[in-house]
């Protein structure tokens, strides 16, 4: 398809915006998507081609948060190789298996993982709830998340932040630090997949990823200023704000 010079500049808009969004609430897919179809894409072209730019949004992101990743490498070595088999398990079932397969549980774990946000600082005062590094199972929660982001992705970061506070014990600004990395790995992985298979739209990757970098640059910066309390709950609001919205598609929609 070709893009016009008024998509381009959208494009390079909603990138910008999502990307601050992303870093802020890990919500970008719901300002970059509504915009790829906005411009003319088919669903599925959009969402691969979404996926593809979103790479763009965690390299800003990372290079933005620099003094939040110190000393958090040997664990993002490790769990990156989580991200990326779980991203692309996610990409390979996207392309075989239909979408409701994951919209039906969408608005439950988006739910579930937004209230956990809110309630973590309560719960880990409890032995039981303290992160508790890389085990069986807060692995397998993070390569579950890391599926979930390469097939569906609607408010993935929500549930990334939720299975990284099990294993990195760091301040929330941190943890969505170390989840804007490992987040790109998991899309990185699948849109390796989605450019060898998959319809990607390579005009309108560029001007969204673009604007998807610069956004995840500043988002680090935005975030800091943030009280950590608000910032927990900025998450928590937007994550039931989101899994509202998707139950009542899913589940009461005709």
């Amino acid at each position: 398809m070709d893009i016009t010079p008024t998509e381009i500049l959208a494009l390079l808009a909603a990138g910008f915006v999502g990307g601050i969004v992303s870093v802020l609430v890990s919500l970008a897919s719901l300002v970059t998507y509504p915009a790829l179809l906005a411009v003319g894409l088919p669903p599925v072209a959009a969402n691969v081609t979404n996926t593809v730019a979103l790479t763009f949004n965690s390299i800003g992101a990372t290079l933005g948060a620099r003094p939040e990743l110190q000393g958090q490498r040997p664990t993002l070595r490790r769990l990156a190789i989580l991200a990326a088999a779980g991203g692309a398990s996610g990409a390979a079932l996207l392309l075989v298996l239909p979408d409701r397969w994951f919209e039906l549980v969408a608005p439950i774990l988006i739910a579930g993982a937004s209230v956990m946000v809110v309630v973590q600082p309560q719960l880990q005062r409890r032995e039981r709830f303290q992160p508790r590094g890389i085990t069986p199972v807060t692995a397998g929660a993070y390569f579950g998340t890391a599926v979930y982001i390469g097939y569906f992705g609607a408010a993935g970061g929500i549930l990334a932040i939720v299975a990284l506070s099990s294993i990195i014990a760091r301040p929330l600004i941190d943890v969505n630090a170390a989840k804007a990395v490992l987040s790109g790995v998991a899309n990185g992985a699948a849109a390796i997949g989605f450019a060898l298979f998959g319809p990607v739209e390579w005009a309108f990757v560029v001007p969204l990823a673009v604007g998807l970098f610069f956004g995840g640059l500043a988002g680090p910066w935005l975030a800091r200023r943030l009280p950590p309390a608000f910032f927990r709950a900025l998450i928590g609001v937007c994550g039931l704000g989101v899994s509202a919205a998707l139950a009542i598609g899913t589940y009461g929609g005709g």
